[in-house]
């Protein structure tokens, strides 16, 4: 639909049953009515990045990873810290896409959420996330931030979002976040 703003949800957890890919899963419901939200393509079979690997051709899921992020006017990534940084896997995904001729991420807008058991919520994962990013000419949206602490009392058992006040800063996130597109794109 032309009126829509199409975001592409990318998950850093490989694992279904994360805090992380049950945020990413609840975003539609909880996105303004301008915003249509879709999972990005999986990037867990990525080979490590390797430039004897990209020289002898790209892999077609990361292609495909690429051609996602290319096609959408926005991108949200949802994604656990591991040892206070960015996962592996996603951070392979990252590296894989830079170093295209077209890095799908130049003057791509983007907005970070995270979940974790933790105090902080997945704040060192963004930090270096923002880095990451940073390098390769993404747009950055900065707030409202979503750090959902604390998340086993949050989500239920079969991974439903239930805490109200998560909700209303994900759904003041993405609405903000509909503007800044609007406000960054090119016209």
């Amino acid at each position: 639909m032309a009126d829509k703003t199409n975001v592409l949800v990318i998950c850093g957890s490989l694992r279904k049953g994360s805090y992380n890919a049950s945020l990413a899963r609840a975003l539609p419901a909880l996105a303004p009515p301008e915003l249509a939200l879709s999972p990005a393509p999986s990037f867990a079979n990525f080979p490590i990045y390797n430039a004897d690997v990209q020289n002898a051709g790209v892999p077609a899921d990361v292609n495909a990873w690429a051609d996602a992020i290319r096609a959408a006017d926005g991108v949200v990534i949802v994604s656990p810290e591991y040892n206070w940084s960015i996962p592996g896997g996603l951070k392979n995904a990252i590296d894989w896409v830079s170093k295209l001729k077209d890095v799908p991420f130049k003057d791509k807008p983007v907005a970070m959420q995270s979940a974790s058991t933790g105090q902080v919520g997945g704040a060192r994962m963004q930090y270096h996330l923002r880095m990451a990013l940073q390098s390769i000419d993404a747009v950055l949206f900065g707030r409202p931030e979503v750090f959902v602490n604390f998340a086993a009392k949050k989500f239920d058992e079969s991974g439903n979002l239930t805490d109200d006040a998560v909700k209303d800063i994900v759904k003041t996130q993405l609405a903000a976040f509909a503007k800044f597109i609007k406000r960054v794109s090119p016209k």
